[in-house]
């Protein structure tokens, strides 16, 4: 009976080792035909794919399964007359492929062994109905059980979105008791779909919310995790890279170093996460833990799906650096390297809102950006956990606009001051009425306004990065903004002054009330709006820009306070030259061509001599405000403005009659003293005095 039994027992064997290595070399006709699978670390990204063989129509969309051994199918949308990829499905995972291949292993190590045959169960396994059943069942201490079959499997966007799932999985229902093991098998999971060969292929998932699915479930386990060191390198993948460091109130300030590279060929971008030592005296006397998560790729992946904007990118400019702290910790340092380090590749310290889905700038504050290094001060709240930096959007960046203004405030400064000499030259002869005095005051405070302004401007390009960490930049930034406000409102007075010429003709003014008026427009409202804007965003730390020493856009809007200003006093002027051209143009019944173009001409002088003078070329600054606008308004708009101070002269100064009459006056009886003084020279007195030497 005992011989039967071991016999039935070694036929049951065979049977099933037949069954078996039969599956085994399915499998491997199937790799070795097909090939859907891929060593570990040749990581393909996607499979060429037929496309749509129907009418290309705009707008119009087509899908074509996927190629054999994945599910789901693949999207194509008409762009352009050619058919584009859109969406992605295809995927060869699933919970079932995931443990396979490991139940197997399992069935043939327990045939092998001496345990009785009545104890050998040679069912089907129990179809797995969740991720975190399987990992229970098969690998509950480190993961490692699903670390093959993911490491293996073509990043397709199908097998992207599956691991994302995974990990989300994982973290939500095997978050209990995470070791140092179970988050190292989660980083290489994680690496596999961070790959710099696996960025292109995140753009087709469906679910734009994928990205910041997979930066929430990784902050989400990794709060999880239990330090037992003072420091510990938790995981070192090449995409991923997680530290550990024990604090209390006594520590002395921590920092966390990364260098990550962002593939196997560039040099390693450098990031630091530093606890300042003020934030650690509120830790309570026990030990507490912080985490630090470093992602080199992730920025390139992470999509805000609530400022979907294509004219305005905001691409990542280092590495996504992600903290998990006690909640007594609330501002954090960070030192960010940038990955572009061009020159005019401003940054912004930004933090990843997780409940927004989106980069929330208001989250940090940029304190120095010198060179390829950003330093940033940020708030840690549950929401915002990870931090990073944004290139600015895009700005002109030309040599010839830096040669136009250049050139043209050098220019512009000599002209103002020529202006101002002669002003001063014939001041006497020309302020005759109480509206020329009010008239030249204008010219002479625009002219003084602007100078000042442009002087500010050239300490300000060229000395900001030296002022960039004191009060100095406060200064600067508000003697700026005080005088160009200046500029427009003595502009705005004097377009004033032209409406009352023209309007009041018998009922004049007196010279001291115009003068009170004046000076409380030019000078009063510019140091209001100045003084105000400075009082209100100073405190909040959110006056001057990260990159000059100007009015902050990002945070606080305080260049709103000039732009504002500035553009309705555009606004206002145009108006005014406007009635000034219609009330030049006085057409006569019978009025011949010769006269109609003298009415021309004279409206085109008009408009020629204000346009400069009431601030007019400032209007084509809205034309560069837009997004992707030629080049040529931009070379325009400084044209322009560089060399408003000549055209201040031209127009204002040297083509007014009276003005050319009085400095030729002024000309002549300079030379006339001149002779006088050579004649008293030559004098009977002096002529006798001569001869008898």
């Amino acid at each position: 009976m005992k011989m039967k039994s071991q016999a039935t027992m070694i036929c049951c064997l065979m049977l099933f080792l037949a069954t078996e290595c039969s599956h085994y070399r399915s499998k491997m006709h199937i790799k070795d035909g097909d090939k859907p699978q891929h060593p570990e670390g040749k990581l393909k990204t996607g499979r060429i794919q037929e496309k749509c063989h129907g009418p290309c129509i705009t707008t119009s969309n087509c899908s074509q399964p996927c190629a054999q051994h994945f599910r789901g199918e693949i999207g194509f949308t008409c762009h352009q007359n050619k058919w584009q990829k859109s969406t992605e499905t295809c995927t060869s995972l699933s919970v079932e492929t995931l443990f396979k291949d490991f139940n197997s292993a399992s069935r043939l190590s327990l045939a092998a062994s001496s345990i009785p045959v009545h104890v050998l169960d040679f069912r089907a396994p129990e179809p797995m109905e969740s991720v975190a059943q399987g990992i229970r069942r098969n690998c509950p201490v480190d993961y490692a059980c699903i670390l093959d079959v993911v490491k293996s499997s073509e990043a397709t966007s199908g097998n992207i979105a599956f691991i994302v799932e995974l990990l989300r999985n994982i973290s939500t229902d095997l978050s209990d008791n995470v070791t140092r093991e179970k988050m190292k098998s989660y980083s290489e999971v994680a690496n596999h779909i961070l790959d710099t060969a696996a960025i292109s292929n995140w753009a087709f998932i469906p679910d734009k919310n994928t990205s910041s699915d997979l930066l929430q479930s990784v902050n989400l386990f990794a709060r999880q995790l239990h330090i037992h060191n003072e420091s510990e390198n938790i995981a070192d993948e090449l995409f991923i890279q997680a530290k550990g460091l024990l604090i209390n109130h006594n520590t002395s300030e921590k920092k966390f170093n990364f260098s990550v590279s962002m593939n196997n060929t560039t040099e390693g971008i450098l990031g630091v996460i530093e606890i300042p030592r003020q934030e650690l005296w509120k830790l309570p006397p026990n030990a507490s833990q912080a985490i630090s998560i470093a992602f080199p790729t992730l920025g390139a992946i992470l999509k805000e799906v609530h400022l979907q904007n294509v004219s305005l990118p905001r691409p990542v400019n280092g590495l996504v650096l992600s903290v998990i702290l006690p909640e007594q910790l609330k501002q954090v340092l960070f030192t960010f390297e940038k990955i572009n380090k061009s020159q005019n590749a401003r940054a912004h310290c930004v933090g990843w809102h997780s409940r927004k889905r989106r980069w929330d700038e208001n989250a940090c504050e940029t304190t120095l950006e010198i060179m390829n290094k950003v330093k940033c001060l940020c708030n840690y709240t549950n929401m915002v956990m990870s931090f990073s930096i944004l290139m600015s959007p895009k700005s002109i960046e030309n040599k010839v606009l830096d040669y136009i203004t250049c050139i043209g405030l050098s220019i512009s400064i000599f002209s103002l001051i020529l202006c101002l000499i002669i002003e001063a030259m014939v001041w006497s002869r020309v302020v005759v009425t109480e509206i020329s005095y009010m008239r030249h005051v204008c010219i002479v405070n625009i002219a003084v306004s602007l100078l000042i302004a442009n002087v500010w401007f050239i300490i300000n390009s060229n000395f900001y990065k030296k002022v960039q960490d004191s009060n100095w930049c406060v200064a600067l930034t508000f003697f700026s903004h005080f005088f160009y406000l200046s500029l427009f409102f003595w502009m705005f007075f004097k377009a004033l002054l032209i409406i009352y010429g023209i309007l009041v003709v018998f009922r004049r003014m007196m010279k001291s009330r115009m003068m009170a008026i004046g000076f409380a427009i030019g000078y009063g409202c510019p140091l209001i709006i100045a003084g105000t804007t400075v009082a209100v965003t100073v405190p909040e730390k959110g006056y001057m820009r990260p990159d000059a020493c100007w009015l902050n856009w990002d945070n606080t809007k305080a260049l709103l306070a000039f732009a504002i200003p500035a553009l309705v006093i555009v606004a206002v002027n145009l108006v005014v030259v406007l009635v000034v051209a219609v009330n030049t143009q006085r057409p006569s019944i019978g009025s011949s061509k010769s006269q109609d173009l003298a009415i021309i001409m004279r409206i085109s002088k008009n408009v020629a001599i204000l346009t400069p003078l009431l601030g007019l070329t400032w209007g084509f600054g809205i034309a560069t405000l837009i997004e992707d606008t030629s080049l040529i308004f931009h070379i325009i708009f400084a044209l322009l403005n560089a060399f408003q101070g000549f055209f201040i002269l031209l127009f204002g100064t040297i083509m007014d009659r009276k003005i050319r009459d009085a400095l030729r006056m002024r000309m002549s009886s300079l030379k006339g003293r001149s002779r006088a003084a050579e004649n008293a020279s030559l004098g009977p007195t002096n002529g006798s005095k001569l001869m008898n030497r």
